[in-house]
């Protein structure tokens, strides 16, 4: 299938319902509201095709956007090509579950991740907290630098109730990322949930909730999956 083609796809698997729910969470036009798990049926005819892929996302369309990110290999992307992603995301679904977690697979991901941490623009914040959330959530522990991963929790104590709305919501996330995949720095990121208690983030009109960052830890190592990584975090 061709762009056009899978445009076409796109536009009839798109309903009224997902498009209103969407809108709700931030998407605006233009974009047709289709559903993640029919996203996923199509991903077999842009997979193989790394160009493709790049012609979705540059498409503006939210739909054809996500479809990219689930279709794209991440470790044939350039950092140019992750920096026009970052900045081509123009709402929160795009910029943590697109951007955040294909540069998390990538080449970059770290190097980006704290580029993007220190941007004054909302969404661009938001892609690198998210970056280095999803990345936790796949990197073998020797990979991970626990110094500055315990610097970030202390910076995350002091200003999370002062950043940017979308950025209290993954700096929430990255507590809980640190709680859940790194076993050795369980106990500080709780200390850190405890500090910092419930985040308020405005979610629009929708019935999203913000985690308990301890209460969501506290889960994961109840059901046994405490420091159990994720094969991917693409999806």
């Amino acid at each position: 299938m061709n762009l056009d083609e899978i445009m076409k796809s796109l536009k009839e698997m798109g309903t009224e319902q997902t498009k209103n729910t969407f809108v709700r969470h931030g998407a605006r036009e233009p974009f047709y509201g289709v559903k993640i798990g029919d996203l996923k049926k199509i991903v077999k005819y842009v997979k193989k095709d790394q160009e493709l892929a790049l012609s979705l996302y540059d498409t503006g369309n939210s739909d054809a956007m996500y479809l990219a990110g689930l279709s794209i290999n991440p470790k044939l992307m350039t950092k140019d090509q992750l920096q026009k992603w970052a900045e081509g995301a123009y709402w929160y679904m795009i910029a943590e579950s697109t951007v955040g977690a294909v540069a998390a697979e990538s080449s970059y991901a770290l190097e980006l991740a704290r580029k993007w941490m220190k941007s004054e623009e909302e969404l661009i914040e938001d892609c690198g907290w998210s970056t280095y959330s999803h990345y936790l959530s796949i990197a073998p522990d020797e990979n991970i630098d626990k110094v500055e991963v315990r610097e970030l929790l202390k910076y995350i104590e002091k200003n999370i109730h002062n950043s940017k709305n979308r950025v209290r919501y993954t700096m929430n996330a990255f507590v809980i990322a640190v709680g859940s995949f790194v076993p050795s720095l369980n106990v500080e990121a709780m200390l850190v949930g405890k500090s910092i208690g419930k985040v308020h983030v405005d979610v629009g009109n929708t019935a999203c909730k913000v985690p308990i960052a301890t209460d969501y830890i506290e889960k994961v190592e109840l059901k046994g999956k405490l420091g159990v990584k994720k094969k991917t975090c693409i999806c």
